[in-house]
């Protein structure tokens, strides 16, 4: 018997609290509890709603017992269903028009301005990088009222309403395009429009042909998360509102759940949410569509991540 076949005899097996504390000690060995985590954050986000969403279809005026099922709130009741009752079928509209007016300006000017800034180079530079994020780091309630005093007493030449509260959701979504798109140009680099400039292509052709396709997953996460922020404001719409006629539906619900609400604050909310879930996949269906054109399976940077490895691979096996 050697030496080391002794040694291994005479060594103890490892106790079972040994095995845990090495286990739990060590770095790269499996997530612990982090399913068990993800699960009970889960739970904790999405039974409240669910829970909004049953009583929406309550058959009675109850908002926390369960009477029935209908869709009188949404529909049947002639005066208080969210179709019926103008107040709500007003902010619902007034929501979707915000949040559309929000999309159309905010994602082609915010990926203007990260193509610029990341593109900049001088002394003041970053210093416009940091202010460009201002937005996002401010207090909403201290933007809300930033915006009301601006148009009140320097831009008075625009009304309070649509107007003010379009320029409000604007002023706030603009930071987090910038972010979005800015990410995803540090991520692409400029060699791809540099190389397109040496096959031919002018600045704007290479702009065009070879940096905007690559942008397609930002601009469709721009989207979706400038409707989501928009339809989901408060503070802004409501400082910049003139009126019953103009609050959004955050606004409509937080002023009727003051008094004695119905069930149709839960539809109306419903409504919402499945509005803002059916415009976030229809953004990314008309993605996933103009990849399937393109004859492209996944995202732009894995496929020249794919073509890069081949590359490689065949570099070597040449100077094998």
């Amino acid at each position: 018997m050697t030496t080391a076949t002794a040694t291994a005899t005479a060594r103890p097996a490892p106790t079972a609290a040994r095995r845990f504390r090495d286990w739990w000690a060590n770095p790269w060995g499996k997530p612990r509890f982090l399913v068990l985590f993800t699960l009970a954050y889960l739970v904790w986000s999405i039974v409240p709603i669910l829970i909004a969403i049953r009583f929406s279809f309550n058959e009675g005026r109850s908002r926390s017992t369960a009477q029935g099922w209908s869709f009188r709130w949404y529909t049947e009741d002639p005066d208080l269903s969210v179709l019926h009752d103008p107040d709500l079928s007003a902010a619902l509209l007034q929501s979707l028009k915000l949040a559309a007016l929000a999309v159309a300006i905010t994602v082609p000017l915010g990926v203007a301005l990260a193509i610029g800034l990341t593109r900049w180079r001088g002394r003041v530079a970053g210093t416009s990088r940091y202010v460009s994020l201002v937005p996002l780091v401010t207090p909403e309630i201290v933007m809300g009222v930033a915006l009301l005093l601006v148009f009140v007493h320097v831009l008075t030449f625009i009304p309070l309403g649509t107007p003010a509260q379009a320029i409000g959701h604007v002023t706030f979504s603009l930071a987090f395009v910038l972010i979005i798109v800015r990410s995803r140009l540090l991520s692409i680099g400029a060699e791809y429009e540099e190389a397109a400039q040496d096959l031919g292509a002018s600045p704007l052709q290479a702009l065009r042909l070879a940096l905007l396709p690559m942008l397609t997953p930002a601009f469709v996460a721009s989207a979706i998360v400038v409707f989501a922020i928009s339809m989901d404001d408060f503070v802004v719409s409501a400082f910049l509102s003139s009126g019953t006629n103009t609050d959004t539906v955050p606004v409509r619900i937080y002023g009727a759940g003051r008094t004695a609400p119905t069930p149709a604050l839960n539809a109306l909310a419903t409504l919402t949410l499945a509005i803002t879930i059916v415009i976030a996949a229809a953004f990314f269906a008309v993605w996933r569509l103009v990849l399937a054109r393109r004859g492209r399976r996944g995202a732009t940077l894995g496929e020249f991540a794919e073509i890069d490895d081949a590359y490689a691979k065949a570099t070597r096996l040449t100077e094998r």
